[in-house]
């Protein structure tokens, strides 16, 4: 409770001197669901009261004169399942805008998310989880360069990245184009990375009327990654591109996004790090379609994908989810979502059925 407090008084705070300004926006979204999560490779099924990426934050602008801006975001993840507690890897950052486009520094949405991110249409933070690898999942355990890289673990994400510099185009005619460079000089060789930038991420977009178009590359400029012993265990110098394509009219809308790379084998064999395992000589790649149709208060949405992990011997993974939204209010929803996973003949990830039962208020 205490924590809560806490962190409220300091959100508090921070909006206090900005709100003043009448172009500052305080706003947050409370988003939480009662869960049944079934893995083949479990010992048991469970039910789960499961946060949904809630948020808090402020955002908002300053004319400088001249047609130029500042701009600034500053959000945090709360976890509104654990008594509130903030938590990181949410967009923070600050930059200047104008007639040349804008120039943003912090922690921010790739140009990679704003690509991939067409088909993100779900409630359920399950669904593009790492334990469903629909989507964003595919980059469930990729690399930020704000964490030490001497273990052997994941837990970045291609939808933001830390210590970055982002400059964006102006819109030309519904064209538009990104690029971000990731840098932490601090973490040094020894931890797999340059002393320079660390990831960049270039994107080009097509966004007008009814229709989208993008393309996305991602690489990592780093080294292999050794045990105690000195033992090679991954190679970092790694890299990832995607296609995404939208189309919206009246009341149905449909996505499609295709992976495909390397950048994302440190979280896909994750898994099997301590066992004999032969990796297989086809790219790992992604591809999911997503489709919704809203008639009333009501949306109905659908996903289907398959991936193929590079792990030899195992079968791709057939991935979809069925969802049902209720809008009470512009702000406020209720959804009902089944997120499953084939994954026969694949010992490393196994099945997967699962029940999202949740609600959602914006304000």
């Amino acid at each position: 409770m205490k924590k809560s407090v806490l962190a409220l008084a300091v959100a508090a705070a921070l909006a206090a001197p900005l709100a003043a300004q009448a172009d500052t926006i305080l706003y947050g979204s409370a988003r939480v669901s009662v869960d049944y999560n079934d893995l083949s490779n479990a010992p048991d099924a469970y039910w789960d009261v499961f946060n949904n990426d809630s948020r808090l934050g402020v955002m908002g602008s300053e004319d400088l004169g001249g047609g130029l801006s500042a701009i600034y975001q500053y959000e945090f993840g709360v976890d509104v399942t654990e008594g509130g507690n903030f938590e990181g890897n949410r967009p923070k950052f600050v930059g200047l805008k104008g007639s040349f486009g804008s120039i943003t520094l912090g922690t921010q949405e790739t140009p990679y998310y704003g690509v991939t991110g067409v088909t993100d249409i779900f409630n359920s933070g399950r669904t593009f989880g790492a334990t469903s690898w629909l989507g964003g999942s595919f980059s469930g355990y990729s690399l930020n360069p704000g964490q030490d890289r001497t273990a052997a673990s994941g837990g970045g994400s291609l939808s933001r990245l830390d210590n970055s510099l982002m400059y964006t185009t102006p819109d030309f005619k519904g064209f538009s184009a990104s690029v971000l460079l990731s840098m932490n000089g601090a973490l040094n060789d020894a931890q797999g990375w340059s002393n320079s930038v660390d990831i960049w991420n270039i994107s080009a977009k097509y966004s007008n009327g009814p229709f989208f178009a993008g393309i996305t590359y991602i690489a990592l400029d780093g080294d292999q990654i050794v045990d105690a012993g000195g033992v090679p265990l991954f190679d970092l110098d790694l890299d990832q591109w995607a296609i995404g394509l939208g189309y919206s009219a009246g009341a149905f809308s449909v996505g499609f996004n295709y992976e495909q790379g390397t950048y994302n084998e440190w979280g896909l064999f994750k898994p099997v790090w301590n066992i004999d395992f032969l990796r297989s000589t086809d790219t790992p790649w992604n591809a999911y379609l997503t489709a919704s149709y809203t008639f009333g208060n009501n949306v109905i949405s659908a996903a289907y994908g398959q991936m193929d992990t590079g792990v030899e011997g195992q079968d791709n993974m057939d991935n979809y989810v069925l969802g049902y939204q209720y809008n009470f209010s512009k702000r406020t929803r209720a959804w009902v979502e089944y997120i499953g996973r084939n994954a026969d003949n694949n010992t490393f990830y196994g099945d997967q059925s699962a029940v999202s039962i949740g609600t959602r208020v914006d304000f």
